[in-house]
């Protein structure tokens, strides 16, 4: 193994002081951001400018507004000014009339038209965009691109964006959408051999981007960043879009670093670097939208890191006892790294419970505490297996991976911030109901987790993944595994886009929003690489487009 070994004294009350623990190290690289951050602070001169750009915004948005509910002479128009809103990144300033306009084009195509279009792209388009908005569209409006033998159309193969449309509709298929999984195969097909073909530059960017990440599974403000340029580039670009899209993306940039910048300055505080050199140094930059999210994500972190890498397994089990009895007093019998940790999560709490008072909202506070004791303990069963070296069934490791994904305890995190919308229910039914479309989610996130960090997991010493469980209880090759795993992942997608087309106690804008996380796990593993962990690849790319580099005007 290539993890190192490092002699640490413990001040632990249960382990005596001439003790001396041997510790794993994973020799996580150090984070590529440093103090970077810190010199965006509010500039009092730019006031004025920030009126002016609002000012700018707001005259845009009133232009786009009335071409949202211009009376065009066809769906398609609409349809096309839908996907151009929504891919620029401006969608959120238009979701009423979004809605109103997507109903009101279901109602059109089906009750008017009688499904009658036979535009592929449209056809394409207006199928993902309904599913998107949570209308349980058939996929049996594509028949009529199918021969007798049910094939798609070989003439369909010259229609370039035809197919990239149906590619992208391709995933938001449900279980038995027989239709897409073989359209899915006839797109790829073609759509791998497009730069052979007489396809505008522009559309081929597009391709190839589309066949590395879809849209519906990239996380939006990303993906409008890439989207932004290849638009301008169009003959046919709107510039009222184009300009909406450019200020509204530099605007919300200067936010987001703003907020970078207290976010560092409170990481920096935590002096993470020397109370646990073990741990990984990773503020999470893409989701400094919500302050007291980030905070909890960088704490479980560190805490991730303690029950992974660094500490003896009579220690998480103090630990563990310790976030239980969530007590002050109870970190003296802690060892001193650990009654670190232990302070900022109990100081953290405190914060968040101050907010949730004054906001009327303190019952809240019990549901954040129980997601974290979840979290915890999941994380000790981890540990026992390794330091057991068991290596579980599917079941049993599955039964306790789910959750230390940490999706739950960020979800319930993320509810917080969510207004009156977040009720009691909404909270009950993440924690205590078992939803479907959760444990989905966390299925991505874990097994996508566990093909992409085996490799490098398995070589710093770290109890068995499902590649390892799957692989001993089937007999099977590693390859063999993670081809059953990533069907797995396909499935869960699949159980998703369904839950998300069901009506819930739970209100559509919350389901959305927790889609979200399930977009960033995609980016952060798909391909088969954890970019989280190995941040200065990839990861840098994304963090410098989303918030350093503006775009040009």
């Amino acid at each position: 193994m290539s993890f190192e070994i490092s002699a640490i004294p413990s001040s632990s009350l249960a382990q005596e002081a001439s003790h001396v623990v041997e510790r794993r190290s994973a020799n996580f690289h150090p984070g590529i951001w440093g103090d970077y951050f810190l010199k965006y602070t509010c500039d009092s001169n730019s006031t004025g400018s920030h009126a002016i750009t609002e000012d700018r915004i707001e005259r845009l948005k009133g232009e786009v507004r009335k071409m949202l509910t211009y009376a065009m002479d066809k769906p398609s128009q609409k349809l096309n000014l839908i996907d151009q809103i929504q891919r620029l990144g401006i969608a959120y300033l238009f979701e009423i009339e979004t809605d109103q306009q997507m109903e009101q084009i279901y109602r059109s195509y089906f009750e008017f038209h009688r499904g009658d279009e036979d535009d592929l792209h449209i056809v394409a388009l207006l199928f993902r965009l309904l599913r998107q908005q949570g209308y349980t569209i058939s996929s049996e409006i594509f028949n009529k691109f199918r021969d007798s033998e049910v094939n798609f159309s070989e003439s369909l193969s010259t229609d370039v964006q035809g197919l990239l449309s149906l590619f992208e509709a391709c995933h938001l298929k449900f279980h038995g959408d027989h239709v897409l999984n073989n359209a899915l195969a006839f797109t790829m097909t073609h759509l791998e051999t497009i730069q052979k073909g007489n396809a505008s530059l522009n559309l081929k960017k597009q391709v190839n981007h589309a066949l590395t990440q879809p849209i519906y599974k990239g996380i939006p403000r990303l993906e409008a960043r890439r989207y932004i340029p290849l638009y301008q580039e169009e003959p046919s670009h709107n510039e009222v879009l184009i300009s909406l899209a450019k200020l509204d993306f530099n605007f919300l940039q200067k936010q987001h670093q703003k907020e970078l910048s207290n976010l560092t300055r409170w990481w920096k505080d935590l002096d993470v670097e020397r109370k646990f050199p073990f741990a990984r140094d990773r503020l999470p930059e893409y989701e400094a939208s919500r302050e007291i999210l980030i905070k909890v994500a960088s704490v479980v972190s560190i805490i991730d890191d303690i029950y992974d890498v660094y500490g003896t397994l009579e220690e998480l089990e103090l630990f563990t006892e310790a976030i239980e009895r969530w007590d002050v007093k109870a970190k003296g019998g802690l060892p001193e790294y650990m009654q670190e940790c232990y302070k900022i999560i109990l100081d953290l709490y405190d914060e968040i419970g101050c907010e949730l008072t004054k906001k009327g909202r303190s019952y809240q506070l019990f549901y954040a505490k129980e997601a974290m004791k979840k979290q915890v303990r999941s994380y000790f069963m981890e540990a026992k297996w390794f330091h057991q070296n068991h290596i579980p069934t599917m079941e049993e490791y599955m039964s306790i991976a789910l959750a230390t994904t940490i999706l739950e305890l960020l979800l319930v995190m993320s509810l917080l911030g969510m207004g009156v919308i977040a009720t009691k229910d909404a909270f009950d039914w993440l924690l205590y109901s078992n939803p479907k479309m959760v444990k989905a989610m966390q299925v991505v996130g874990r097994l996508m987790d566990d093909i992409a960090g085996h490799k490098f997991e398995q070589e710093r010493g770290h109890s068995a993944s499902s590649v390892e469980c799957f692989m001993k209880q089937y007999g099977v090759t590693e390859e063999e595994a993670k081809q059953e795993l990533r069907k797995q992942v396909a499935d869960a997608w699949k159980d998703i886009n369904e839950e998300l087309c069901h009506p819930t106690i739970i209100p559509r804008p919350l389901l959305v929003r927790f889609l979200s996380f399930t977009r960033a796990m995609h980016m952060a593993y798909k391909d088969e690489k954890d970019i989280y962990t190995h941040s200065g690849d990839k990861f840098k790319e994304h963090v410098t487009s989303l918030y350093i580099n503006p775009l040009p005007m």
